[in-house]
């Protein structure tokens, strides 16, 4: 019998496992100390290399009413399904937890993802919209 290495209930399972290998891939390479621009950088060349659609820094309008109120800027929108904003950073805060929440609700999304840049490697965090 063998085992079972991938659970049900996670959504997205094989893209999240891309995306988070590309992270750990650009801080490999980059390493530790630098700015956030440049691992995103680098993680759109890992994301690229690795066949996935994506788009960076995406506008993303808020409307009331039929009029825009604010504009969100995405770092990352992966396969029209994953957005991926990425911290220089070592803790997650409840404020970047919440505005990840915003942006998988403004685009009426399930799954982000939150990874951190830290001096001793990645973090990263899913956040669900269960809406």
């Amino acid at each position: 019998m063998k085992a079972k290495l991938q659970r049900d209930d996670l959504i997205y399972p094989e893209l999240c496992y891309q995306v988070i290998g590309a992270q750990f891939e650009a801080w490999n390479h980059v390493g530790p100390g630098h700015k956030e621009k440049f691992y995103q950088k680098a993680v759109a060349q890992e994301l690229s290399g690795a066949g996935l659609v994506f788009k960076t820094e995406l506008p993303v309008k808020i409307n009331y009413k039929g009029k825009t109120i604010g504009t969100y800027f995405f770092d990352f929108l992966i396969e029209n399904k994953i957005v991926l904003e990425t911290k220089v950073r070592n803790y997650f805060s409840k404020r970047d937890i919440d505005q990840l929440y915003a942006y998988l609700r403004a685009k009426n999304l399930k799954l982000g993802i939150i990874v951190h840049f830290t001096k001793t490697g990645v973090k990263f965090k899913r956040v669900v919209n269960i809406e």
